[in-house]
């Protein structure tokens, strides 16, 4: 797994990935917390609004792999951490 996260075109892959699945939790968390709160059972509401936790964590995450990658693509050789063997 280091070897998959020392590449900065991976780690920018991972966080896009994390990013879109922390909007759809916050966003899926919000829809069933908050609009279906009379149809859902309590277990069902407690993980829904979970997900307005959940959620918002992953795109700070997601976020902040992206600006790491971001910082390790402008430095120069940063293709040397890609290269298979």
């Amino acid at each position: 797994m280091i070897e998959f996260l020392s590449c900065p075109k991976n780690v920018l892959r991972v966080s896009t990935q994390l990013l879109i699945a922390g909007l759809a939790v916050l966003l899926a968390g919000i829809g069933a917390g908050y609009g279906l709160e009379n149809v859902l059972s309590i277990p069902v509401l407690v993980l829904a609004h979970s997900g307005l936790i959940i959620g918002p964590t992953m795109l700070k995450i997601g976020y902040v792999m992206r600006l790491l990658a971001q910082h390790y693509m402008k430095k120069e050789g940063w293709e040397a951490n890609c290269a298979i063997a």
